[in-house]
């Protein structure tokens, strides 16, 4: 791919135009997406970026300035907002309705998504387009695309979020993040616990769990547990001295607020999924159980004096 033609796209963008970006879950997925907002703001600051994403992951955007509006993934909101360019980071079906709804000028998306020929823009391969035959993380999959409208390509910077107010001072604390989508990813409870009591008396921090509203943090009712909202799940990972957890959403939350952290991965793959650009340590054993206590306290410490 020249350069020439990967700026056409933008180039044909006006001046102050609407950019509507569709990403409408998961958790993980919406924070790796805003390094690819950074860079296009980054090259066209004129532009308005709005954010198609479903409201239980709003929150993941909201603070960002490089986010103008956020968007209900809705048809009439989406087809109301009028952008000039579209730009469809979700794939499927309820992704592509949305996109065409938009009535945008220019429609771009990946080429390996359904109804690709749809799209006036369709995107290559975050190999092709980076020129490597690799296996690449979602955060430059997600880039990628930024770099093929036109965005010139550079180093892909880490995650952004944004928390409201801390309390000062309090006790420091690690938060644990002992859920994931599935069993197969979920470390046994027991060594998350033995994990807090070690973190506790070596390292004096409060362990504090957290969940969502639908989890059952009942096993770890010897510390602070937490299931709230994202927004303040947000705020509670902003403030940590350390976060463990397994593969899932609040992990690249800490990665995003450059919190010192280690993920468990068991199926899933570290390579596409693990910490962007931050100081990490990823365990990975199939079946996760395999993972012991003593090697996620050997990882912690590794962390700890590294950072």
């Amino acid at each position: 791919m020249t350069s020439s033609r990967t700026g056409t796209v933008l180039d044909r963008v006006p001046p102050g135009a609407r950019v509507a970006i569709i990403r409408l879950r998961s958790l993980g997925d919406c924070v790796l997406t805003t390094p690819a907002i950074r860079l296009l703001k980054e090259a066209r600051a004129d532009l308005e970026t709005g954010i198609v994403v479903e409201e239980r992951f709003a929150a993941v955007f909201e603070g960002n300035p490089d986010v103008s509006c956020i968007l209900r993934p809705c048809t009439a909101d989406v087809a109301a907002w009028s952008p000039f360019l579209s730009v469809n980071l979700h794939g499927g079906t309820r992704s592509l309705a949305l996109t065409l709804a938009s009535n945008a000028r220019i429609r771009a998306g990946f080429r390996h998504f359904r109804g690709a020929c749809l799209y006036s823009v369709g995107i290559p391969t975050t190999q092709e387009i980076l020129g490597v035959t690799r296996k690449v993380h979602t955060a430059e999959h997600l880039a990628s695309a930024m770099f093929y409208l036109g965005v010139p390509q550079r180093e892909i910077p880490k995650s952004f979020l944004f928390a409201g107010e801390r309390a000062e001072g309090g006790t420091p604390y690690a938060v644990l993040h002992p859920f994931a989508s599935t069993p197969q990813k979920t470390w046994p409870a027991n060594r998350f616990l033995e994990v807090a009591r070690w973190v506790n008396s070596e390292w004096n921090l409060e362990p504090v769990f957290i969940g969502t509203p639908g989890d059952d943090l009942a096993a770890f009712s010897a510390y602070r547990t937490v299931a709230a909202s994202l927004s303040v799940t947000k705020t509670l990972i902003a403030g940590a001295s350390l976060f463990l957890g397994n593969d899932s959403g609040p992990a690249h939350m800490a990665a995003a607020f450059s919190i010192p952290l280690v993920v468990l991965f068991g199926p899933s793959d570290a390579t596409i999924w693990g910490p962007w650009r931050a100081a990490s340590e990823t365990l990975v054993r199939q079946p996760i159980e395999y993972i012991t206590s003593g090697e996620v306290v050997q990882a912690l410490q590794r962390l700890r004096v590294s950072v």
